[in-house]
This record gives structure tokens, C-alpha cells and sequence, in this order.
């Protein structure tokens, strides 16, 4: 009698011996598959093995938390629910930290399978399972339990690793398209403007957080006429900061050709569609100034007025067209002309200036703007953009949004 004990404790001793081997060995083998990048499929199909071979698991449900909710990447066994059934009803068992039994839970779903397996890091629930037809029992329940919960925790720390990694190569991916979109604009924003003998002109960039798609230019046509030009290319990045350079070329190429501003804003137009597909699209105002006749020209495509101070009293420039990039054909043209005094001020920025939120909006916009141009338009344009900004950041609290690009002009 006493043999028989002893040969079914050295039986026992040995199954329970060559079952922690088989676990370690199942546990190497994801190791190892993981150590070798292995896709995340393959690693969820190597677990459902081991459950099915090793453990007998016949039922399983695998749930890993992306963008907030949780989505089954693997299940076997039983009849398939949704996964928004699936998740409405697994999230009532959220507070259990460990390994429980949840045959006779209230919930219909949850009692067809026996345990619930949460996988935690730092008090998040990365992801958890629930596995039925598993009917291990006594000595081996909480050993097998624990073996579950561990390489599954192994898995999905390394998935969550592979996410991580492959944010960390996005970001550097698009570190260097900003760091390439920057030398791209600044090649094409002027540090040093023209020294002009009829035209003072001063200029401020203060970019967002990003590259965005803010342009100014200033061209020298002849000895008696001067154009700019100020825009705002939609989107970011080194798509906006490309658009922006073929809008350059083709500007200065078109202004050197074309006297009237309404057929280089159509051509622009017909380029910037070209290139984009009407998925961009470009705001601007475009200038010509005659130093002899002492006519200014202008169109405005869809950007924020230009403010012109002369005298004491200062006009919106508003006359033009639609953005562009937005229509195969512009559907109107409208060319604004003025006679310029002496001395005038002429105030061109982008949105940046006026994009703030809703309750700054109420000490910092269009008609606080025209008062401040009437109240320092005899400064210099340098003096003039410097106070401007003091300005804006005593009054407005909140952060900057946007670019700011100011260029202002004093014709003399």
C-alpha cells in the first residue's frame, strides 16, 4: 500500500515537473519570437496554441485596449459575440486585478466562460481575457491561471512596445520633415528686405509650434515699380513648405512677364490647382505700386485685409477674389486701385494676428486693430510691428495658435 502512495506522489511530482517544463519551454518560444520582431499575429497565434495544446483552454476571448476601447485580436471556441457586446460587458468586471471565476456572473455574456484574466501595467488595464471551457481544477488551477496571466502579460508588454517604438519612428520621421520644412521656408521668407529709397519695410515671422505655411515677399519690378505680397498656405509641414516654393517661383516668374495683377492671380490660381488637386488652397494679398503715378493695385484672394493708414485714418483693402487652389476658374476678380499720400502705412499680416480664443476675442480683434493702426501709424514700420506685438501679448492671455507674420510698408 505504502508503494502504491509512493509511486502515484513520484507520478504526480513528474507530471507536475514535465508541466512546468512544457511552460518554460512555451514561455522561451515567445521570448525568443519576440526578441525576433516577429508580426503581432504570429505572437496572438502562437498563444492561442499554447492555450489550446498546453492548457486545454477550449474557449478564448482576448481584448487589448487601443485608442481608449478594447479590441478582440483573438477568440476561439463557442459561439462569436460583437465586440461592442463583448466590451459593454467585460467592463463590468474592471475592478478584479487578478484571476477570477466568472461562471456565475449576472451578466449572460460573461457567465458562458469561466475565468477572467486582466493584464495591468501601472494601474491601466492594457488588456485582459476570458476563457472558457477550461476545467482544470485543485492543485493546478491557480499555477495554470498565473501561467496564463504571465505570457500574456509577456505578449502584450511587447506589443505595447512595438507601438511605442513605432510612435518614436513616426515622431523622428516627422522631426525631420519639420526640421526640412523650416530651411525650406526660410529660403523663401526674406531675413533682409530690399534697402528701398521710395519705401521703408518691416517684416516679423514668429512661427507656431509647427511649420506652417505663412509667406511674404517683396520684388523689385523696375526703377518705378515695386509688388508684395503676403499669403498663407493651408496645412503644415513640408507639404505646405513645398506648395509655398512652387507659389514663389511662380510668382516672381509671372510678375516679371505680366503687368496686370488679375491675369497673374488667375495663372496662379490655374498652377496651385495643378499642383494640389484642390486639396490645399492659398489665401493672399498681391500688390503693385507705382512710385510715379503713385497708384497702388491690388487684389485680395481670400486673406485677411491689408489696413492702409494715411492722414489720421486708416481703410480696410478688402476688393479681390476667393482663395485659391478652391476653383478650376476664380468665379470673380475684383482689382482694388487707390492713390497712395505720402507717407502712408500699409499693414499686411496673417490670421495668426487675430486667431485666439473665443474670450480674447473680445479685447484682440479686427476693430481694436484698425484703432491701434490709427493710433501708431507714424511709427516706423520696425518700431511700428514691435509695439504692435507688446500689444497683442499685454491683452491676450491665451497662447499663440497659429503664425503671426506682419509686413509692413511706408511709402514715402
Amino acid at each position: 500500500m505504502q508503494d502504491t502512495e509512493n509511486n502515484n506522489d513520484e507520478s504526480e511530482l513528474i507530471r507536475l515537473l514535465l508541466k512546468r517544463q512544457s511552460e518554460l519551454n512555451s514561455l522561451l518560444e515567445v521570448t525568443r519570437a519576440i526578441n525576433k520582431n516577429t508580426s503581432t499575429q504570429v505572437l496572438i497565434s502562437m498563444l492561442e496554441v499554447i492555450l489550446k495544446s498546453y492548457l486545454n483552454v477550449g474557449k478564448l476571448r482576448f481584448m487589448i485596449e487601443k485608442f481608449g476601447t478594447y479590441y478582440c485580436v483573438s477568440k476561439y471556441g463557442g459561439d462569436f459575440e460583437s465586440n461592442t457586446a463583448l466590451y459593454k460587458s467585460s467592463m463590468k468586471l474592471n475592478k478584479f486585478k487578478l484571476p477570477a471565476n466568472i461562471s456565475s456572473h449576472a451578466d449572460a455574456i460573461l457567465s458562458s466562460y469561466d475565468y477572467f484574466i486582466p493584464i495591468y501595467h501601472k494601474n491601466k488595464l492594457l488588456a485582459f481575457a476570458l476563457i472558457g471551457d477550461f476545467y482544470t481544477s485543485g492543485e493546478m488551477l491557480n499555477n495554470d491561471l498565473n501561467f496564463i496571466q504571465t505570457i500574456m502579460n509577456v505578449i502584450v508588454v511587447a506589443l505595447e512596445n512595438k507601438k511605442l517604438f513605432k510612435e518614436r519612428i513616426e515622431a523622428e520621421r516627422f522631426q525631420r520633415e519639420m526640421e526640412l520644412a523650416v530651411e525650406v521656408q526660410n529660403m523663401l521668407i526674406p531675413i533682409r528686405l530690399h534697402v528701398e529709397t521710395g519705401v521703408e519695410i518691416g517684416a516679423r515671422y514668429l512661427p507656431h509650434q509647427n511649420i506652417g505655411g505663412d509667406y511674404f515677399d517683396f520684388i523689385r519690378l523696375n526703377d518705378k515699380e515695386f509688388m508684395w505680397c503676403i499669403a498663407d498656405v493651408s496645412g503644415k509641414g513640408i507639404s505646405a513648405a513645398l506648395l509655398m516654393a512652387n507659389f514663389q517661383a511662380s510668382l516672381r516668374a509671372w510678375a516679371t512677364v505680366e503687368d496686370d495683377l488679375t491675369n497673374i492671380v488667375e495663372r496662379l490660381n490655374r498652377i496651385v490647382i495643378k499642383i494640389t488637386k484642390g486639396e490645399k488652397f492659398i489665401t493672399l494679398f498681391l500688390a503693385k505700386y507705382n512710385e510715379e503715378t503713385r497708384r497702388l493695385n491690388f487684389i485680395n484672394a481670400g486673406h485677411n485685409p491689408s489696413l492702409l493708414y494715411a492722414n489720421g485714418e486708416a481703410v480696410e483693402l478688402k476688393l479681390g477674389t476667393t482663395m485659391i487652389g478652391a476653383f478650376d476658374e476664380l468665379p470673380f476678380i475684383n482689382q482694388g486701385e487707390l492713390d497712395i499720400e505720402p507717407g502712408s502705412l500699409i499693414l499686411n499680416y496673417t490670421d495668426g494676428l487675430l486667431d485666439y480664443e473665443p474670450a480674447d476675442t473680445e479685447v484682440w480683434n479686427e476693430d481694436v486693430l484698425m484703432d491701434f493702426l490709427i493710433q501708431n501709424g507714424d511709427l516706423s514700420p520696425d518700431k511700428f510691428n514691435q509695439v504692435l506685438l507688446n500689444e497683442l501679448h499685454s491683452k491676450v492671455k491665451s497662447k499663440q495658435i497659429d503664425d503671426i507674420t506682419l509686413l509692413t510698408l511706408r511709402i514715402f
